[in-house]
């Protein structure tokens, strides 16, 4: 296996004098990558290790970019107004970044008006392409209909 770390001469040893050369030091063997060709470990002290480890993924995930979705909900029959009301709201969310999921909900006998609430979806798009772009088109789901609509860059 190919040794490595502070204060050792890298090189290809056997396990049993890489195992010497740590022990000597008084610090551990840790297999860094065991795919590679000979198989590279390093001699460090473990805890730190896995405390600094820890450490850099914490990091990773503080860099993720957390995705928010907000929520607005359409009847089949929405008024002008109110359409226009909640067209501004997802406006707003979608220059603050966040993804917005347009829902027409359903009640009752109003299923039968599953085309008007794609009309109202598929219009509410199209007021809304210049702040963001249709990520999941109108999709029945129950006695929803639902579409997710990401902000542009």
């Amino acid at each position: 296996m190919r040794v490595v770390g502070e204060n050792i001469t890298p090189g290809i040893y056997n396990l049993r004098e890489a195992l010497s050369i740590a022990e000597n030091i008084g610090l551990d063997l840790v297999e860094i990558s065991p795919t590679a060709n000979p198989p590279v470990c390093k001699v460090v002290d473990y805890k730190k290790f896995l405390y600094e480890l820890k450490k850099k993924q914490k990091e990773m995930k503080a860099k993720t970019a957390k995705i928010i979705i907000k929520e607005i909900r359409l009847g089949p029959n929405t008024d002008e107004h109110d359409f226009n009301f909640k067209l501004n709201h997802a406006i707003k969310f979608l220059k603050e970044g966040a993804k917005v999921k347009v829902d027409v909900f359903f009640k009752g006998r109003s299923i039968i008006y599953k085309e008007q609430g794609e009309l109202i979806l598929l219009k509410f798009a199209q007021s809304v392409v210049d702040f963001g772009k249709i990520e999941q088109m109108p999709r029945l789901e129950g006695k929803r209909m639902i579409m997710i609509i990401a902000p542009k860059k």
